[in-house]
């Protein structure tokens, strides 16, 4: 079932939301080459700390995890997609980087990602990165009351199929408010027209993934968590944390321009 939030509620979410945008802003300024993952989360721990939130990402356990997750942020690293446990391993010079994370203030969830790469770029990197922004900013302006859920579905394949990159099957967006996942589910790619409607108060995460090397193929690593690229190929992500509303989207984890 989908919870419409009230205007009230999604001024709530927004502080939540803010926190998010702060963490990951201060994550990106400390993330250097010879920086360990582990210390990424603890700057992640002291904005959860200074605002006085919590974490939906610490202890969560889906049911396709063996362990509860142990960690404040994903931390996922060139060949590594999505939910990757931050561990010593420290970055080196050109990296691929996404980070993902989550804040709960006031009993609400915000939950955002970047990707970005240490030190010195590679093109196909830059390219890479660019283009799973652009298919979240596509998803975002699809995100309009009336509108169904395959509009944001195709808007972002459609953006990610254009520049040749795969698209990891069967993970993708999802509702959010009182808890992290929430339906209605928002996937990557789909059938404009089709889905559920969009209504003002319904509060979306949503998240393109893209694989460099162009195939969907991914699997999880030995700790249950991380998901890789099969191809070896590196992978981007982003996500935002979007309500609908009559004024049309209004992003609730939106980052300050450096």
């Amino acid at each position: 079932m989908v919870e419409l939030k009230t205007d009230t509620s999604i001024d709530a979410m927004h502080e939540a939301g803010q926190v998010v945008a702060r963490a990951l802003t201060a994550v990106r300024k400390a993330a250097d080459v010879g920086v360990s993952l582990l210390e990424l989360d603890e700057v992640a721990r002291d904005v959860l700390r200074e605002a006085g939130a919590t974490s939906p990402f610490l202890g969560y356990r889906p049911s396709f995890a063996p362990t509860p997750f142990p960690a404040v942020i994903c931390a996922s690293v060139n060949d590594a997609i999505v939910h990757g446990i931050p561990t010593r391993y420290r970055l080196r010079d050109g990296d691929l980087v996404s980070m993902d994370f989550g804040a709960e203030l006031g009993g609400w969830v915000g939950d955002s990602a970047i990707s970005f790469i240490v030190g010195t770029p590679r093109a196909a990197d830059v390219r890479l990165v660019e283009t799973a922004e652009r298919a979240l900013e596509a998803g975002i302006a699809a995100a309009v009351v009336g509108n169904r859920i395959g509009d944001i579905a195709h808007a972002i394949g459609s953006v990610c199929r254009a520049a040749g990159y795969g698209i990891p099957d069967g993970f993708g967006g999802h509702g959010i408010g009182r808890r992290m996942h929430e339906d209605p589910a928002v996937p990557n790619e789909g059938r404009p027209g089709r889905g559920m409607r969009l209504r003002h108060g319904m509060v979306l995460a949503i998240e393109p993934m893209v694989i460099g090397g162009g195939t969907d193929g991914f699997h999880a690593r030995p700790d249950g968590w991380t998901l890789c690229t099969d191809d070896g190929s590196r992978a981007a992500h982003a996500e935002h944390t979007v309500a609908i509303t009559n004024e049309g989207p209004r992003v609730l984890t939106a980052r300050e321009a450096a």
